[in-house]
């Protein structure tokens, strides 16, 4: 028995306190450490980029509770505001990143830059600040420069956040042929972050990039007279929200990205029917939203309808947000091989 929900029908209402309590790592990066991280043995700055990163974590939170003549006649961790990971894809960024955040003490925050920006746009820019200047450290993971306003924004909370003394970390995610050899370059990081550049520290993590492999192939779709079958196939006794697509891309109009998240709560699989592509860019930065929570939490797709090579235009796959789109329809082409053919996500 399947127990089928609709996310059509979902209208999460969200705390604030909800809201920052879901800034930590995605399942997938729950359990991991500087010690579960492998670095290669021909990448020298892999092991390295684990001993800055070990270094900056003993500086979170240093002097916290220290009385004033310790403060004064102690030695202090020595540490900048910021790190940054400059590397390309494959080489284990978003681990140590999460490494860092599960090593330093809290209260923490870990997010993507589109998850900050979605915070922002729910609780009010000066409402993000007051809430994360409690916490000893911000993880960034995924700083994208594909909009200049949210480039500023963030910018500009960072800035307020380091003169809070919290302490940030950040790292890339660019396409192959991006900035020439497939890594977002550490120069445009410090130039578009303009007056925190000095601050951090950035560390280059060398190794394979593997984006040179292209899109996956996505799996065919299924037809409407399989979804039922299949579904009770893959997920029986277990929740699933089955949807129509055009209802789904509808009602997520309604629903806030920093949201999405709650969204999706208890759900282990989701049925998606008539899949078309989608040609309007507003909605289709939201679905990209709800793609990476899905993908977060790894949860199988059925679907009908077109390929997801095909969901969003070739002007988009092409346009100012390529990356976004790039990295949706390769999550989402994972997922669906999960469900489909029970290949590992």
């Amino acid at each position: 028995m399947v127990q089928i929900e609709q996310l059509a029908a979902r209208t999460p209402a969200v705390s604030v306190d909800e809201l920052l309590k879901g800034f930590y790592p995605s399942p997938r990066f729950g359990q991991v450490s500087f010690a579960s991280y492998r670095p290669d043995p021909n990448q020298p700055s892999q092991a390295a980029a684990v001993k800055a990163l070990e270094a900056f974590a003993g500086g979170v939170g240093a002097g916290d509770g220290d009385g004033l003549f310790k403060k004064l006649f102690t030695k202090k961790v020595a540490t900048r505001a910021g790190i940054y990971l400059d590397g390309g894809f494959g080489v284990g960024k978003t681990h140590l990143l999460a490494s860092l955040w599960h090593a330093a003490p809290g209260p923490k925050a870990f997010g993507t830059f589109v998850e900050y920006t979605n915070l922002v746009g729910a609780l009010s820019f000066r409402k993000t600040v007051e809430a994360l200047s409690h916490f000893k450290l911000v993880c960034i993971d995924e700083f994208e420069l594909d909009d200049p306003g949210d480039t500023v924004l963030m910018s500009r909370l960072m800035r307020e956040l380091a003169d809070a003394g919290v302490k940030l970390a950040a790292t890339s995610n660019t396409l192959p042929g991006s900035l020439g050899d497939g890594r977002f370059a550490a120069v445009d990081f410090a130039r578009e972050i303009q007056v925190l550049a000095d601050q951090f520290d950035v560390i280059r993590i060398d190794g394979e990039d593997f984006r040179h492999r292209g899109l996956p192939a996505a799996p065919a779709p299924l037809k409407n007279s399989q979804l039922a079958a299949q579904m009770k196939a893959e997920f029986d006794g277990k929740t699933v929200a089955e949807d129509e697509f055009s209802s789904l891309i509808g009602h997520l109009a309604g629903v806030h990205p920093s949201r999405y998240r709650q969204l999706i709560d208890g759900i282990d699989g989701v049925v998606w029917r008539n899949v078309a592509t989608i040609t309007e860019q507003a909605v289709a930065l939201r679905f990209v939203v709800l793609a990476d929570r899905l993908y977060d939490k790894d949860v199988p797709i059925l679907a009908s309808g077109v390929p997801f090579d095909k969901l969003f235009t070739d002007e988009m796959m092409h346009g100012g947000y390529t990356k976004k789109y790039f990295r949706a329809v390769s999550r989402l082409t994972a997922l669906a091989r999960e469900g489909q053919n029970h290949e590992p996500s």
